[in-house]
Parts: C-alpha cells; structure tokens; sequence
C-alpha cells in the first residue's frame, strides 16, 4: 500500500504537483549532491505530491552537470540553467515563471537552510497562511554581517508595514497566487513578502535553522544589500517592480539633493542681507535646472531598465515522464522581458 501509495504521488508530481521547492544554485558543485539526497528525503516523507526546480544561475564549476545527472534519474526533478549570472533575483523570478506547483517553496543551494524546516513552513500554510517566512533567529555569520542584517531588518521591516523579521532568508513558502504576478528585478527577491502583503496575503515567520557553510565560497554582498533601499524607495514611489539603472539612479539622487542645496541657499539669501530677490537669483534657475534633470534620469532608468532581460534561459533539462530509460530532454530557453 505505501508502495502504491508512494507511487501515485510520484505520478502526481509529474502532472501539477502540490508542492514546488525552487533551490537556487550558484557554483555549489560540492553541495549539490548531498543536498538534494537530503531534500528527496524530507519531500518523500511529506505526503503529497511535489517537484524540484532547481535554477543554476550561470554556475561554471560543473554544478549544470551535475544536475543534469540528478534530473537524469528522477522525473520529479527539473533543471533552468541561465545562459550567464543574473543574480538571485532573477533565479527566484524564474523559479516562479518554471515552477507548476500551487505552493512554491524557495531554497538555497549552499546547503545553509536546512531541508528539515520545509514541512513547519508547509505545516503553516495548511492553517491557511499565505506566506510562512523563515527567520533565521540564530544565524550562522559573521557579527558584523549579523548586525547589519538585523538594522537592515528592522528599517525594510518599518518602511514596509511587513510583520517580517528577515527579508533576506531565501526560505520562504508562498501561495502561488499571491506572488504570480510580479516581476522582480534588482534585488527585489527581498520584497517578495511586500508584493504578497499587498495582494492580501496572510503572513507568519518561523524560527528556521541556518547551518555553516560546509561547501565553497559565500556570495553574499554588502553593495547588493545596500541595494536593496533604493529598490525600497523605487517600489514605494512607482509601485509595481521597478529596476533602476543604479548609476542612473544615484545621478538622479545628486541632482535632486543639488536642487534642493539651492533652494535652501535661495532661501536663506531671501532673509539675510542683502536679500537676493528670487526673480533675480540665478541659482533659482539652478534649482528648478537640477530638478528637472533628476526626473529626466529617473524616467531614462526606468526606461532604460524595461528593455533589458530579467534572465535567459539556455536550457531546461528533465526527464520525460512515463518513459523507461531514455533520453533526457533539453528544451532551448527564452529571454524572459518586463
């Protein structure tokens, strides 16, 4: 009976599974084999129907390869393999364009999270939350990264109205429908708990375990976190998913501070001797001059930023299903706009 029962979901997953667990992977070559022995384990024993995406974000250590293997033996598992590195954003957004299930659930590839908190985030959507977010309460990092990470936090946490105690843990399960939608670019992975607030999404975290890194090299970046504030502020002053040309974007910023510089100059020339009327003042027109360039280079980032691809694919590799061995089949990729 377990027998049967284990093959029914297997047959499931090929079709629209339950459950989709999207692992982003980065030149994790050494990780990739261990981990996915211990994710099917935990999946197998949940009950229910699921498939593994995993997204290789452009490795070039061998990691494609050895997924390719791993998809070669089982038909649950799917591989999306970019032509290049877009980043993490991208992965997660492709993640959500690849990925069937009615329950997408998104994980490291560096082995840090830890596969045995996929069913408590599951546990949770079945008492009807839209989103459980992971929380990683006792984080394996440096000090100094941990504090940052923690101020960081806080300040998304008070801008957005977001009940969330760490945008950045990738383990994250959501409800499809509160994130199909968008479109994510910059580092806008971050704010997917925003978007899903936004639609209505009813949100819970979770104490998650965060492991040492056991296997190559972390990725993580001080200027791409810093990022992630000015995406803030893109989202909170267009909405939707903006991605700003971040050289265009930091120009924009100067022009506006050197505008506003000005008037306060202007102002102050106004009420102190020998007070400059403004008709006459030139840096009147130096102020309105900035402004007017500041838009000028936002709406160019804007648009600038709408042309370019989120990600391209250069293969999907899967096993077809129902078939006993035979080739694998590796579909070409397409460019993926906003």
């Amino acid at each position: 009976m377990a027998r049967h029962a284990r093959a029914m979901a297997r047959h499931a997953a090929t079709e629209t599974p339950h459950v989709s667990v999207i692992v982003l992977v980065y030149n994790e070559v050494d990780s990739v084999e261990p981990l996915h022995r211990e994710l099917m384990g935990v999946l197998d024993a949940i009950g229910t129907s699921f498939e593994v995406l995993y997204i290789d974000d452009g490795s070039r250590d061998g990691s494609n390869e050895k997924l390719g293997q791993i998809a070669a033996r089982d038909e649950r598992v799917r591989v999306v393999s970019f032509r290049r590195n877009f980043g993490r954003t991208a992965a997660v957004q492709a993640g959500i364009d690849h990925s069937r299930g009615a329950v997408l659930v998104f994980f490291d590839g560096d082995m840090q999270n830890d596969p045995h908190d996929i069913p408590h985030l599951l546990e949770k959507m079945d008492e009807g939350y839209d989103v459980a977010s992971g929380w990683r309460r006792a984080r394996a990092a440096s000090r100094s990264r941990a504090l940052l990470s923690s101020i960081a936090n806080g300040v998304m946490a008070r801008l957005t109205g977001v009940g969330v105690s760490d945008f950045g843990c990738t383990l994250k399960a959501f409800r499809r429908e509160v994130i199909e939608g968008v479109r994510l670019d910059g580092e806008m992975r971050r704010l997917l708990p925003l978007y899903a607030a936004e639609a209505g999404a009813r949100i819970t975290e979770l104490p998650v375990n965060h492991r040492p890194r056991t296997y190559g090299k972390s990725k993580y970046s001080l200027a791409a976190s810093s990022r992630v504030l000015l995406d803030l502020v893109a989202v909170k002053l267009v909405g939707g998913s903006p991605r700003p040309v971040y050289s265009l974007g930091v120009a924009a910023a100067g022009a506006w501070l050197l505008a506003l510089a000005a008037g306060v100059v202007v102002a102050v020339q106004r009420v102190v001797p020998p007070y400059v009327h403004v008709h006459a003042n030139l840096l009147v027109v130096a102020a309105v001059g900035l402004a007017i360039i500041g838009v000028q280079l936002f709406l160019a980032a804007l648009t600038i930023q709408r042309s370019e691809p989120t990600y391209v694919v250069r293969e999907v590799i899967a096993r077809p299903p129902h078939r006993q061995p035979g080739p694998m089949e590796r579909t070409a990729g397409r460019a993926t706009l906003r």
